[in-house]
C-alpha cells in the first residue's frame, strides 16, 4: 500500500507541472493573437489621411478602400470616372494602331495623321483641369454637372470617330483582307504584264519591219544619182560569169541597200579567192534602181561579181504558176492577216525557186540579208549533201525547234505526212543542190502544200514551216560553227561561239542597221558598212 501510495503521490505532482507549463503556452498564444487583432482593427479603422497626390492606396486593403471612396461619392463622380476610363481606354486603342500605322508604307500615311491627331485628342481631353482624380475632401466640389455633361459629350463625339476610322482602317490589318488585296493585286499586274509583253512584242515589230528614216534617205539619194546622171548609169549586158557553175554563186534576196552591201563586203572581204565568188541580188521595182546605184558607186573589190535584177525580170513569177500571187490577188486577200504580213511578200517565197532562176547552176548559196560572213565559205561547195537538196544547221535541241513547234499537227494531213519530233533547221544560210533538186521536184511539192494552206491553218506564217514541208527529208545536218543564230534576239551567246563562226545571223527583231540592236553584237556588222560612201554620211546613219 505504501508503496502505491508513493507512487500516486509522485504522478500527481508531475501531471500538475506539466498542466501549468501547457497553460502559461496558451495563455501566451491567446494574448498575442489579441494584440494583431487589436493592431489589425485600429489599422482598418483609422486609415491615414490621403495626400493630395495619392489617389487609390496600393496595399492589400485597396479593395476596402474603394468601397469607402465609393461609399462617400456622389452618382456624378462615378459618371467622371467612367468617362475617364473610357477615354483611357480608347487612347490606348488609338496608340496600338497608330504604332502598328507606322510601319506601313505611305499609301496609309494620311491613316497614321489621323490616328496620331485623334490620340492627341484624347489626351488634350483628359488633361484639362476637373478631369483628374480630386482629393477626398474636394470631391463635392466638383459637382458641376454642366461641365460633366459636355465632358461627356466631347468624349463620346471623339469615342465614334475613333470607332468609325477603325472600321474603316480595319481592313489594313485584317490578314485575310490583305491576302485577298494581294491575290487581286497580283492577278491584276499579271494581267498588266501579258498586256505590256504584247505591247512590246508589236512595237518590237513595228521598229522591225518599218524603214528608218537613214535607210530611206539613202535610197532616195541613190534614186536622185541615177535621175540626176543618168548617162552613168545604163544598163549592162549579162556577164558569162554569171552563169558560170564552175564559180561560187550567192542567192540575196532584199530591199535593203545597206544590209545587201554589208552581206557581200564581209563575203568578199573573207574569201580566199574573191575573184571566183558571184552575188545575184533580186530586189522589188521600187529598190532595184538604189541597189543598183550602190553597186556602180561602190564596186565590190577583189575582182567579185554582183547582178542586180528585180523580181519583175523573171517572167515565169506570175499568177498562173505561182501560188502565193494568186493568193495574193484573190478576193481573200484583205480578209487573210497572213496574207498582210510582209513576210508574205513574192521576194520572201522566191527561195523556192532557185532551180527555175539559175537554171545553169549546179549549186548556190542562200544567204539572208541580215548575216555577217566572217570566214572563207568556198568549202561549202566541197561538201558531200550524200544526194539531199539543203544544207543547213539544225536548231533543235531537246522538245525546242522540232517540226510540232511550227505545224499543226491537229490537221489530220500534216499528222500524216510528218513526224512531229523532227528535228528542224535554219534558214539564213542554206548550201542548195540544183541538180538534187530539180530530180526530186521540190518546188512542185512547195506549190503542192502552199495550195492546201491557202487557209492558213496548216502552219504559222513564216517561211521556214513551208520550207520544213518542202525540204523534210532531204536535208543535210551541216556543223553549227558554219551558222550561229540568235544576234537579233539573244543577248547571252558567247562569243567565243561568234568568232568560232563562219556565218553569224541577225534574227529576231534587234536588227543591227535599227537603234534597238543589241550593244555588244552591233559592231560586228558595222564594221562592214562602207563609212566612206557620201550617201552613208549624208545620211546619219549613227553607225
Amino acid at each position: 500500500m505504501a508503496v502505491a501510495a508513493r507512487g500516486g503521490r509522485g504522478s500527481f505532482g508531475g501531471g500538475g507541472l506539466r498542466n501549468i507549463v501547457s497553460y502559461r503556452i496558451f495563455a501566451s498564444a491567446l494574448f498575442t493573437i489579441l494584440f494583431i487583432a487589436t493592431i489589425s482593427v485600429l489599422l482598418n479603422t483609422n486609415p491615414a489621411p490621403p495626400s493630395h497626390d495619392s489617389v487609390i492606396p496600393s496595399s492589400g486593403n485597396a479593395y476596402m478602400q474603394r468601397t469607402f471612396l465609393a461609399l462617400k461619392s456622389d452618382p456624378l463622380r462615378t459618371r467622371l470616372d467612367l468617362i475617364h476610363k473610357q477615354a483611357n481606354d480608347h487612347i490606348t486603342l488609338v496608340n496600338a494602331y497608330a504604332a502598328y500605322a507606322r510601319k506601313l508604307k505611305l499609301d496609309i500615311s494620311r491613316q497614321l495623321r489621323m490616328f496620331d491627331d485623334l490620340a492627341r485628342n484624347f489626351s488634350d481631353l483628359a488633361a484639362r483641369p476637373g478631369r483628374r482624380t480630386a482629393p477626398e475632401d474636394e470631391v463635392e466640389g466638383t459637382g458641376d454637372e454642366d461641365l460633366v455633361r459636355q465632358l461627356e459629350k466631347e468624349v463620346k463625339d471623339r469615342v465614334k470617330i475613333a470607332r468609325l476610322m477603325i472600321a474603316e482602317s480595319k481592313e489594313s490589318y485584317d490578314n485575310q483582307i490583305k491576302i485577298q488585296k494581294l491575290k487581286d493585286t497580283i492577278f491584276s499586274v499579271n494581267e498588266l504584264l501579258v498586256k505590256a509583253k504584247k505591247n512590246g512584242q508589236v512595237a518590237s515589230l513595228i521598229a522591225a519591219k518599218s524603214i528608218p528614216k537613214s535607210l530611206h534617205c539613202l535610197a532616195m539619194r541613190l534614186v536622185e544619182e541615177r535621175i540626176a546622171h543618168p548617162d552613168k548609169y545604163t544598163e549592162e549586158e549579162d556577164s558569162a560569169e554569171f552563169e558560170d557553175p564552175s564559180l561560187y554563186h550567192y542567192a540575196i534576196f532584199s530591199n535593203n541597200v545597206i544590209a545587201v552591201s554589208v552581206v557581200v563586203n564581209s563575203a568578199v572581204k573573207n574569201a580566199q579567192e574573191p575573184w571566183k565568188h558571184v552575188f545575184h541580188v533580186v530586189s522589188d521595182r521600187m529598190n532595184v534602181a538604189a541597189m543598183k546605184v550602190w553597186f556602180k558607186m561602190r564596186p565590190v573589190g577583189g575582182g567579185a561579181r554582183v547582178e542586180v535584177k528585180a523580181v519583175e525580170d523573171y517572167a515565169f513569177l506570175n499568177s498562173s504558176y505561182v501560188p502565193v500571187l494568186r493568193q495574193m490577188e484573190s478576193a481573200n486577200y484583205g480578209d487573210n492577216a497572213k496574207l498582210r504580213n510582209p513576210k508574205y511578200s513574192l521576194l520572201n517565197h522566191l527561195r523556192f525557186y532557185l532551180p527555175e532562176m539559175y537554171p545553169k547552176l549546179h549549186r548556190i548559196l542562200f544567204l539572208d540579208d541580215d548575216v555577217v560572213v566572217q570566214k572563207d565559205l568556198s568549202a561549202l561547195w566541197r561538201i558531200d549533201l550524200d544526194g539531199k537538196v539543203n544544207g543547213a544547221v539544225e536548231t533543235c535541241f531537246g522538245s525546242f525547234h522540232r517540226y510540232a513547234h511550227y505545224l499543226n499537227f491537229s490537221n489530220s494531213v500534216i499528222r500524216e505526212k510528218f513526224n512531229p519530233k523532227a528535228c528542224a533547221w535554219a534558214y539564213g544560210m542554206n548550201i542548195f543542190d540544183l541538180d538534187a533538186w530539180r530530180r526530186e521536184k521540190c518546188t512542185d511539192q512547195y506549190h503542192y502544200w502552199q495550195n492546201l494552206n491557202e487557209d492558213g491553218t496548216l502552219w504559222k506564217s513564216g517561211m521556214l514551216p513551208p520550207g520544213l514541208i518542202t525540204f523534210y527529208s532531204t536535208t543535210k545536218s551541216l556543223d553549227k560553227s558554219w551558222h550561229v543564230l540568235g544576234l537579233g534576239y539573244n543577248p547571252s551567246i558567247s562569243m567565243d561561239e561568234i568568232n568560232h563562226a563562219a556565218v553569224i545571223h541577225f534574227n529576231g527583231n534587234m536588227k543591227p542597221w535599227l537603234d534597238i540592236a543589241i550593244n555588244q553584237f552591233k559592231n560586228l556588222w558595222t564594221k562592214y558598212v562602207d563609212n566612206d560612201m557620201e550617201f552613208v554620211q549624208v545620211c546619219n546613219f549613227g553607225l
